[in-house]
């Protein structure tokens, strides 16, 4: 059965401590003077702030946001890299000294008494004031910033705008906010004294700063998952509800699942029958060698390389027909080092499925633009059989999709998205005629587009280089492996292992990637016994650290003695 909640087992319960009362009164136990707050944006400070002057009401309380610039400033200073449009902008490298007045800045710390209680609160407490007696950082999981944008419980940093449309306050996140206060958290991961985890509000968890980095390294030396999140689309289908079993939610389907990216997604740490939940980018900010490997570090730094999710158009409909920017054009336009190559992997798909792959023989490109732009206007509908080919897409397929190529999946496939991290630059060129779940056009971006469309992919050439590029191995008894891909322009290798029996693999010091293709479940174990036996259920992605090295997985449970398959990912 696919887990929705996987957890890594740290300590005892005694570990962790829940609610409010009980957490500021260990708080309390262990301050002497001034006590910071640091909150990552989107925490809902109001909540905090209630709680502590109910809690520790002789504290003397002050918010950081006596500090920041004004919103219009702050919206001034940065409009020229955030830009005008509704999903783009560039990537901007700040600190939160930016989103500082150094007037209120100072007259901030001046209302600070050392001699007496002081709790400062908010993002940038720690700039504030560098030196607390006691350090508490209050974080939270990307995904529930985002619900709560969606929510309109949040604005982003320094401003007013928590009833603003969800895209553009994440897309501000994504290119600011998130960017000025992950350099902040990278300081502060070796000082925490409590990791304060505000997920839920209304029931909080606190475990102090040596049991959070002793989750972090005993995760980073062993198999383990993040927690996945689902999330539905205007094309999205419903095999995943069955698949992955998802709770009847109210959405009208499932589209995505960011089964791997772990700048998205979350870990649980398992203190007894306690869970704590904390970014995935606090494992890689604070053991990026061991997780991801020297080589990677030198190459991509404390970032991980790496995407798993699923597109579900099983029951849905078309992805909208898309194209990734090349290297030199994401890094010109938007500061990024990489870009979004990728594949799709098919779990599974309906009869008569079909992938949308590269641009037929002797189309007109002059053409294939003028009936993109009429499109987009909303004059008729774009012909893409005409321009696009379509292949059939079937279990077990593999597609191979360097940026550049024009792409898409069509309805009836389950697919396993196999890519480098970048994944908010894609160019939608046409998106069939049909409206967000918000009612809303989808955002088209065909100047984008055209600038990075490869026109010399054609049918030919993808169906010889782009199309199930299987290619043997190695085997022993009882496995075998494949080569898959990716495309020599992509940085990431991808191989599937069949396997009856055990299957060995070795990381050669750079973090895998994996995903149980096929069969109901396997063992992932040691041969050394470098640590316990890890478990996996089909379609689970999991990620085996570099600092693992040898490492086998087996065939387990249900599926003992029947053949099970891997898509491994690893950096080349």
């Amino acid at each position: 059965m696919y887990d929705k909640k996987p957890f890594i087992a740290v300590g005892p319960e005694s570990e962790c401590t829940s609610g409010w009362s009980k957490i500021l009164g260990r708080i309390h136990d262990h301050a002497r003077g001034v006590i910071c707050v640091e909150c990552y944006p989107g925490v809902l400070l109001n909540e905090v702030e209630a709680a502590i002057r109910q809690h520790l009401p002789e504290a003397r309380l002050l918010s950081t946001a006596e500090a920041f610039l004004d919103p219009g400033q702050i919206e001034q200073k940065f409009e020229e890299q955030l830009t005008d449009d509704p999903v783009f902008g560039r990537m901007v490298e700040t600190d939160y000294s930016e989103f500082l007045d150094p007037a209120r800045l100072a007259a901030l710390r001046g209302k600070v008494d050392p001699a007496q209680c002081t709790i400062i609160m908010g993002p940038a407490a720690t700039v504030i004031w560098n030196e607390p007696a006691l350090l508490v950082y209050a974080d939270l999981a990307r995904w529930e910033i985002q619900r709560r944008q969606r929510a309109n419980l949040i604005p982003n940093l320094g401003l007013r705008n928590q009833d603003e449309r969800a895209a553009l306050k994440y897309k501000r996140a994504y290119f600011l906010d998130w960017r000025a206060a992950d350099q902040q958290k990278r300081k502060l991961l070796d000082r925490i004294d409590f990791l304060l985890d505000t997920n839920m509000p209304e029931d909080p968890r606190m475990i102090s700063g040596e049991a959070f980095r002793n989750g972090l390294r005993k995760t980073a030396v062993r198999p383990f998952r993040v927690v996945p999140f689902f999330d539905p689309g205007p094309w999205g289908g419903h095999w995943m509800e069955r698949v992955c079993q998802l709770p009847d939610d109210g959405a009208p389907n499932h589209a995505w699942c960011f089964d791997c990216v772990p700048e998205e997604n979350s870990l649980l740490l398992g203190f007894g029958d306690y869970r704590v939940e904390i970014p995935a980018v606090d494992l890689i900010f604070s053991h990026p060698k061991e997780l991801l490997g020297e080589a990677i570090c030198q190459r991509f730094g404390a970032e991980f390389p790496i995407r798993f999710d699923f597109l579900d158009t099983i029951g849905g409909g078309n992805l909208s027909l898309q194209v990734h920017p090349l290297t030199e054009y994401i890094r010109e336009h938007f500061g990024m080092d990489y870009t979004q190559d990728e594949s799709y992997y098919l779990l599974d798909a309906e009869p008569g499925a079909t992938v949308y792959l590269g641009l037929r023989e002797g189309i007109d490109p002059g053409a294939m633009i003028a009936d993109l732009e009429r499109a987009r206007t909303g004059e008729f509908l774009f012909p893409a059989e005409k321009y696009v080919n379509q292949f059939p897409a079937r279990k077990h397929d593999h597609f191979l999709i360097p940026a550049g190529t024009v792409h898409c999946s069509g309805a009836g496939s389950m697919v396993l998205e196999i890519s480098a991290t970048p994944y908010i630059f894609t160019f939608k060129l046409w998106d069939w005629g049909r409206l967000g779940l918000d009612g809303l056009p989808r955002p088209i971006h065909l100047q984008h587009g055209k600038a990075n469309i490869q026109w010399n992919r054609t049918t030919e050439w993808v169906r010889r280089s782009l199309v199930n590029q299987f290619e043997p191995v190695q085997s022993g008894e009882g496995w075998r492996e494949e080569r898959t891909g990716l495309h020599p322009l992509e940085f990431i290798e991808t191989r599937r292992h069949w396997f009856t029996g055990v299957c060995p693999f070795n990381t050669r010091g750079t973090v895998h990637v994996l995903n149980l293709v096929e069969g109901k479940q396997a063992v992932v174990e040691s041969p050394t016994g470098a640590f316990e036996p890890f478990e996996v259920h089909y379609a689970e992605t999991f990620i085996v650290p570099a600092a693992v090295g040898p490492y086998t997985i087996r065939p387990d449970g249900p599926a003992a003695g029947k053949e099970c398959a891997t898509m491994l990912a690893y950096v080349r």
